[in-house]
């Protein structure tokens, strides 16, 4: 059976809702297509086969489109190059159109229009035409070729109504010069009124709208782009004792590189040699640099700083850490939340209701209207058709999909699809895993009290470490790193080691018995604790896990390690009360250390002695109390829960499982990015509303005024010339107004 792999295709032709809605039709009908995802804000789409991509193009073309690869590692600059020459000849196009228009109405408004009734100015009228027909076809020869596609596919669009509109008024003016002809008396019929100008001058003020909104849009497609231009293009490997730099697509697993000082981390890899501060802020948004040397995984895209670093290539190509952020992020952008998928669906039929209004009232000034009806008719036709363009309608979601998206991703939080875009602003109650999530997830020493016998023993440090560094135990590390800060000290030897799950271990150490686990295991042996009843109570009250600790039968020290709070956890809980959401603490530990962490971080409702199975139950009864529910967890325990909620946000120092079930990952793995995704979700959901609200108040007053309801009042009809300004200023303010997510303030 074929791989089944994802393709990234650019597209071409594609130019609103309706445009969509029609590919979409022939992508659920291509074999060759198992999943899809068309991004109609970037124009590109995502497909799912195991066809290669010259056979997914030919089912795109015979849909009346174009489309070409994207290469994911192509130079961002020749993706920015290519974006501009488009926008440059728009630009263009429209100018062409603008200047002719221009002088056209110039003429008009001069009473400098040829006379019909006169040869002469027939002759200058057919002149007027061949310019304009000129104009349409090298200027705007796209948009009637979309127009005509889309008649014949029976999917009516953007394209549809435009060149239904322009080419009617074009096709009048040229009957009218004929009728002048063959037959001058009909002329008082018609007014005589030629609409050569308006035609051009739509076509230019769509193009320039159409220039503006490719260059809006290339603004708010900057977040993929600057992750494309942190990877590297060359890397210096070594081969054979040889220092050579190679194209970083021909490095290999386990090939040794070199990372020189101010240079980008080439591929993800592990240092093999060298010491140096590295700048993650790129993966986690943390600005402090990360200090590296021999063991440590370095990221690619990541800046190294002032040290030579030697490494091993870990991973490549699509497996590396900024791959896969890039493929998330391109894969919410791709997604629709509800809010856009309403939207399609009304896109879907507006175009063929409005081309039915058009043709009603058109027929109505025919019937109704005031001589010249024939005029009215046609300049009330064309103007809703172009006026009602759903151009704006269609960009109103995935605009700002695309920006809140990337100004996440900006911040280290990786939404990995649309849904939850919409669904994080909902959330009412915020479930946090304790360990890992609230608390560092590796726990330290926080409390060393000794007996009398013991205070001034300057051995007793070294003897603990030499027997918990052989223990398994999660607590013998936090103990040997505590006990042995200096690097240089020097480990007695160890003897007749043995551990007894759940009590403690016992050894030899200088010919004498120590003991380390728990206070009843010490009891049992014999050893008298009461002289450090009172500190251990103490510390036992403040949530620390305590460990006895007794040399040759008599008790020598107490341990309280505890998992430290992260810095940002109390903060951002507070943060979570102040936007109004209910904080509750989820955790397999006991009931008391669970609850001494939660005092500290003032969350009152608290569900401890908690398995895997438990949380998700505990989410799902949430739920059916009415509750929006996110969970945040880290781990492997977390991930029923993860899958459970409405919002999943896995740290991103967690397991991979976790990560894998969750529907948002934070980079930096803190809390506080639970609070600026709820808000920036609320913030992206309100520009979207905004957004479809001003196309629908756009199109509902639109629509009327070119149809004529306030000719009776006024005596005026809308321009058709306005209308296509209009249109197209519409689409810009929808780009521009989504654009606005990636400087507001949140909260």
């Amino acid at each position: 059976m074929a791989e089944i792999m994802i393709h990234h295709l650019a597209l071409t032709g594609v130019k609103c809702a309706g445009c969509v809605r029609s590919l979409e039709r022939a992508l659920v009908a291509a074999d060759e297509v198992e999943d899809y995802a068309v991004n109609f804000a970037e124009r590109s789409v995502a497909i799912q086969s195991p066809s290669d991509a010259a056979q997914l193009i030919a089912v795109i073309e015979a849909a009346g489109y174009g489309a070409q690869p994207v290469d994911d590692n192509q130079d961002p600059q020749i993706q920015a190059d290519i974006s501009r020459q488009q926008y440059l000849s728009l630009l263009r196009r429209s100018a062409i159109a603008l200047a002719v228009g221009a002088v056209l109405m110039v003429s008009g408004l001069l009473n400098m229009m040829p006379d019909l009734t006169q040869g002469r100015g027939q002759l200058t009228a057919v002149l007027m035409g061949l310019v304009t027909l000129t104009v349409m076809i090298s200027s705007a020869r796209g948009i009637y070729a979309g127009a005509w596609l889309s008649i014949k596919r029976r999917s009516l669009n953007m394209d549809t109504l435009i060149g239904l509109g322009t080419g009617a008024a074009w096709l009048y003016s040229t009957v009218l010069i004929v009728l002048a002809w063959l037959a001058p008396a009909q002329l008082a019929i018609t007014g005589g009124h030629l609409y050569y100008e308006a035609t051009v001058m739509i076509l230019g003020f769509i193009l320039a709208g159409q220039a503006l909104e490719l260059r809006a849009r290339g603004q708010t497609a900057d977040a993929v782009r600057s992750l494309l231009n942190l990877q590297p293009d060359q890397a210096w490997r070594e081969r054979d004792g040889q220092l050579q730099q190679v194209p970083v697509a021909l490095l290999a697993l386990g090939d040794r590189v070199l990372i020189k000082p101010g240079e980008r981390v080439s591929v993800d890899a592990q240092v093999a040699e060298g010491d140096s501060y590295v700048d993650e802020s790129m993966l986690t948004g943390e600005p402090v640099p990360v200090h590296k040397s021999a063991g440590d995984t370095v990221t690619g895209g990541t800046l190294n700083g002032q040290g030579s670093l030697w490494v091993r290539v870990a991973r490549t190509g699509s497996q590396t850490v900024l791959a896969q952020i890039i493929a998330t992020v391109r894969q919410a952008q791709n997604g629709k939340p509800p809010l856009g998928r309403l939207a399609d669906k009304i896109a879907a039929v507006f175009v063929p209701v409005v081309i039915a209004i058009a043709l009603l009232a058109a027929l109505i000034w025919l019937w109704l209207g005031p001589d010249p009806s024939l005029g009215y008719a046609l300049v009330v036709l064309m103007t809703v058709l172009i006026v009602a363009c759903p151009c704006a309608l269609g960009l109103a979601t995935p605009m700002s999909v695309m920006v809140g998206v990337g100004r996440a991703a900006r911040s280290g939080i990786l939404i990995r699809n649309g849904d939850a875009l919409q669904q994080a602003g909902q959330v009412t109650t915020v479930m946090l895993d304790k360990t890992g999530t609230l608390t560092e997830g590796r726990p330290v020493v926080t409390a060393e009290v000794r007996s009398a016998q013991f205070q001034g023993d300057d051995t007793l440090a070294l003897i603990i470490a030499s027997v918990e560094q052989k223990s398994e135990h999660p607590l013998a590390a936090a103990l040997v790193a505590h006990l042995t800060e200096s690097a240089a000290v020097t480990l007695p030897e160890v003897t007749e080691f043995s551990a007894t799950p759940g009590a403690g271990v016992e050894a030899l150490v200088n010919a004498q018995r120590v003991l380390i686990g728990n206070q009843r295991w010490l009891e049992e042996a014999g050893v008298d604790c009461r002289d450090l009843d009172e500190e251990a109570q103490q510390h036992s009250q403040q949530g620390c896990s305590l460990v006895w600790v007794a040399l040759g039968g008599v008790l020598a020290a107490l341990y309280g390690v505890r998992d430290p709070i992260k810095t940002d956890a109390r903060e951002a809980v507070h943060q979570m009360q102040q936007q109004g959401l209910k904080v509750a603490m989820l955790s397999g530990d006991n009931e008391r250390s669970a609850r001494v962490i939660a005092a500290e971080l003032g969350i009152n409702d608290v569900y401890a002695n908690v398995r895997p199975e438990q949380k998700q139950a505990v989410v799902a009864r949430l739920q059916q109390q009415g509750e929006c529910v996110a969970m945040v967890g880290d781990g492997i325990n977390d991930a029923p829960a993860l899958v459970q909620a409405d919002v999943g946000f896995a740290m991103g120092n967690g397991t991979d499982i976790a990560i894998e079930s969750a529907d948002v990952v934070l980079m930096r793995g803190e809390p506080s990015l639970v609070v600026e995704a709820v808000l920036l979700s609320r913030a992206t959901v309100k520009n979207i509303h905004q957004n479809l609200l001003g196309a629908f108040i756009y199109n509902a007053l639109a629509i009327p005024v070119a149809a004529g309801v306030l000719f009776p009042l006024t005596g005026l009809l809308l321009n058709p010339v306005i209308a296509g300004a209009a249109m197209a200023a519409s689409s810009v303010t929808v780009v521009t107004n989504a654009n606005r997510l990636r400087w507001r303030k949140l909260g």
